[in-house]
């Protein structure tokens, strides 16, 4: 049995790691706000802060030491030095979620990107106020948690594990951008998308995600190392909304305009969630030659997906309201 702190625990993939450590027998503590939904089991000890608050996080954590501490809402420069100053000597191992668009904002790289592209000049900031600002400056942020460290397993072997995801499909997804596209394949209609980019896709299912976790909790492995971690396929977008379709038994009908012209609009991201610029296709060899980490196939876990949502119906998000547009603008195409 191990001590696990898990940071951040209750919403999205922290909830199913969770689950599956305290059926594996673990003694595990998550902390955060302590504000939102929280169907965990009774074993799970709560530790409640908020994490850019350092004294918040000090009386959280004071006196205390854990085999490991699981981190999934860690994303800049400040929250990470906190982190060191409170959980050096007082962990054997600290799991971090970083992701792929430490690449994005990298100059002279391309995809699929590898571990070996993360070195290197990163771009200048875009402007600010805008969606590719905000993008940039979390790839930034991330960076930043990941280079302190680095720095820190250098200087006095801090024990960390980043592993760096793409876009993550789950049942708790609380953007809804898969829910998005099915409703759109349910109600029969064209699916609309920006002629570019047009980017191939390579995501990772949720709990994939919670068990390539749990897997390296048990084997102790990637100290001091960095992994991409993601599915094994690379599709298009049309090849994406087919497989939904095809599970949904309807036809994917995919129809693309000039950005320009849906931005105009109103309508991105939701009408095509997948398609921006801001996705990174991420290269995971490292991962399972290293790790031996394996990942759901594609048709399998969209299939889990679409049955959840499905069954569960969460209401439609406020953009589809939208939709009607939409279906008016592929009428006059």
């Amino acid at each position: 049995m191990k001590k696990i702190l898990v940071i951040g625990g209750t919403r999205n993939m922290g909830y199913y790691l969770t689950l599956q450590l305290i059926e594996a027998g673990h003694q595990v503590s998550v902390l955060n706000r302590g504000i939102g939904e929280d169907t965990l089991p009774d074993a799970v000890h709560r530790l409640h802060a908020d994490r850019t608050d350092i004294q918040q996080m000090r009386r959280a954590l004071l006196a205390k030491s854990f085999d490991v501490v699981v981190d999934f809402v860690i994303f800049n420069q400040e929250e990470a030095q906190m982190i060191l100053e409170l959980l050096s000597g007082h962990t054997d191992h600290y799991i971090m979620v970083s992701t792929g668009q430490v690449y994005l904002v990298r100059e002279g790289v391309s995809p699929p990107f590898k571990e070996t592209d993360y070195a290197g000049r990163t771009q200048p900031s875009p402007k600010e106020a805008t969606f590719a600002h905000e993008e940039w400056r979390y790839g930034m942020g991330k960076r930043e948690v990941e280079d302190l460290m680095i720095a820190a397993n250098a200087d006095n072997g801090f024990p960390f594990t980043s592993l760096r995801l793409p876009m993550v499909n789950s049942e708790r997804d609380h953007f809804q951008r898969l829910y998005n596209y099915i409703l759109r394949l349910e109600d029969g209609g064209t699916i609309i998308a920006p002629k570019t980019p047009n980017t191939p896709l390579r995501h990772i299912y949720g709990q994939d995600v919670a068990q390539a976790i749990y897997h390296i909790i048990e084997t102790e492995q990637g100290k001091g190392k960095s992994y991409n971690v993601a599915q094994d396929e690379i599709v298009t977008l049309e090849e994406f909304l087919g497989i939904l379709g095809e599970i949904m038994n309807v036809q994917a009908q995919v129809i693309r305009f000039d950005r320009k012209t849906l931005d105009a609009n109103g309508f991105l991201p939701d009408c095509s969630p997948f398609s921006e610029r801001w996705m990174s296709l991420l290269d995971n060899s490292l991962s399972k030659e290293e790790l031996g980490i394996t990942y759901t196939p594609l048709p399998e876990y969209l299939e889990k997906l679409v049955r959840y949502y499905l069954d569960h119906r969460p209401k439609p998000p406020i953009s589809y309201k939208r939709r009607p547009a939409e279906l008016k603008l592929v009428e006059t195409a």
